[in-house]
């Protein structure tokens, strides 16, 4: 699971690169201007770069550091989902939602969410599940 950010990251500055998925539109000292017509020349949140960092590098450091030591069944891979989600989900208020889709619901919502609340709740679950998340494994004389 500690692999997975390293490719999350690339695909992010992908997007980044090729100026797709782009954010919301902001006033912040840091906002953007994207290249492409349907950007609409305003200036926007770096959303890419946002997901690049929390998706890639963070999620990347503390999996890494969780999994340093054994851990039970399932606990990785429920941190991997849990953070992922949240992350995704946290991300989504700075991104612009597909156009195609718009807000699902609230009038702020949007499908990223949506989607982002399964890796989240299973991810608890596997969380939740694993016996003894922290606890070291015994070992037998």
């Amino acid at each position: 699971m500690p692999l997975a950010p390293p490719g999350l990251f690339a695909g992010r500055i992908g997007n980044f690169i090729n100026a797709e998925l782009w954010g919301r539109p902001s006033d912040v000292p840091w906002a953007m201007v994207f290249p492409t017509y349907e950007a609409g020349g305003l200036s926007r949140h770096p959303s890419q770069l946002y997901e690049a960092l929390l998706e890639g590098v963070v999620l990347f450091l503390v999996l890494w550091a969780f999994s340093a030591r054994p851990k039970p069944r399932g606990s990785v891979t429920g941190l991997f989902l849990f953070l992922y989600g949240l992350f995704r989900f946290m991300v989504e208020f700075f991104r612009q939602p597909d156009f195609q889709i718009g807000f699902v619901a609230m009038d702020w919502l949007t499908m990223g969410q949506i989607l982002s609340l399964p890796m989240i709740l299973i991810g608890a679950w596997l969380l939740i599940r694993s016996p003894r998340v922290f606890s070291q494994p015994s070992v037998m004389p």
